[in-house]
């Protein structure tokens, strides 16, 4: 059996560092001179300082700046982080037991590190505050969209409990408000085919198989507003996003339904009227039934003043 390695180096700011392994076949002097192949996007000068800082490690210890290449070898560094808008909004704990973690998480914070997010999102929140590097996500939940985010504490638990969610064993409940249509049925179930193309940020719908399903419920309406409960019992995309904007009532904050709107980093301002309500399933370890529930409350409803409908 292949013995797992160890990080030499410990988490910082919540994060692992990267693992990278050297080619077999390589054809490089030293380390340094494969990582400004490899990388191109950081700089050699910061390779170099890297190196001369001991940054740069392998099972062994600091590497040199002119350790030699070895087809093979493992190696460790932290990335440089990017410069981030602190998310100015709590992350509320739900539930915490001995394998799960509930929060409540707001708006504009990014579940997992992607992009120009990293130290601002709840994974990385969690293990920093909470003391817990292990911490993992069981599934994740759009930046824009606030409400309930489960995490697992222990490794060995994780397979079972992300296996939930990829199986469609989790039962959600959103809430969202829009436009109020009295020409539109309620309730119904929306079917279509949703497609999502790398590199563009809206997804869109087209002709064929469907391959996304959402049940739509009108809860109440007021003042012109809709609050709709709204159930997926798929997982695309932005699917309920561009569900109820086929309909013809996009969720009130939506930077790109109907259209895309361009949000500074720090505007938050009207945020997406979308709020993951409940998650209901039977836990793959006790057997139980567990349902949980978010405790916040989308601000179109309470605070109808300020908030406007995409497209108006």
């Amino acid at each position: 059996m292949r013995r797992k390695l160890t990080s030499p180096l410990p988490q910082r700011h919540g994060l692992d560092p990267v693992r990278l392994r050297l080619p077999v076949d390589g054809r490089w002097a030293t380390v340094r001179d494969h990582l400004v192949d490899r990388i191109p996007k950081l700089a050699p000068e910061r390779i170099d300082a890297m190196l001369r800082d001991g940054r740069i490690v392998g099972v062994d210890g600091p590497l040199r700046p002119d350790a030699p290449f070895t087809p093979g070898a493992f190696i460790w560094f932290h990335r440089d982080l990017p410069e981030e808008t602190p998310v100015p909004f709590a992350l509320n704990l739900v539930h915490r037991d001995d394998d799960l973690l509930v929060v409540d998480k707001p708006h504009f914070m990014a579940t997992t590190p992607r992009g120009g997010h990293v130290v601002e999102t709840a994974l990385v929140r969690l293990r920093r505050d909470l003391d817990l590097p292990k911490l993992s996500p069981a599934h994740r939940l759009d930046r824009l969209t606030a409400g309930l985010v489960m995490f697992v504490l222990k490794p060995e638990r994780r397979g079972a409990y992300q296996t939930l969610f990829h199986d469609r064993l989790v039962r959600k409940e959103y809430e969202a408000i829009a436009r109020f249509d009295p020409r539109l049925a309620m309730p119904r179930t929306v079917r279509s085919r949703i497609v999502k193309t790398r590199g563009v940020l809206a997804a869109r719908e087209e002709s064929g198989e469907s391959n996304s399903e959402t049940h739509i419920e009108l809860v109440e309406h007021r003042d012109g507003l809709g609050r709709y409960r709204l159930v997926p019992r798929t997982g695309r995309t932005h699917q309920l996003r561009v569900h109820l904007n086929s309909l013809g009532i996009p969720i009130l904050g939506d930077d790109l339904y109907p259209t895309v709107r361009d949000r500074a980093a720090d505007d938050f301002s009207d945020p997406l009227q979308l709020l993951a309500r409940s998650l209901e399933f039977t836990d793959p370890i006790s057997g139980r039934q567990r349902r949980f529930e978010s405790r916040r409350t989308l601000s179109a409803w309470t605070e109808v003043d300020g908030h406007s409908a995409p497209g108006r």
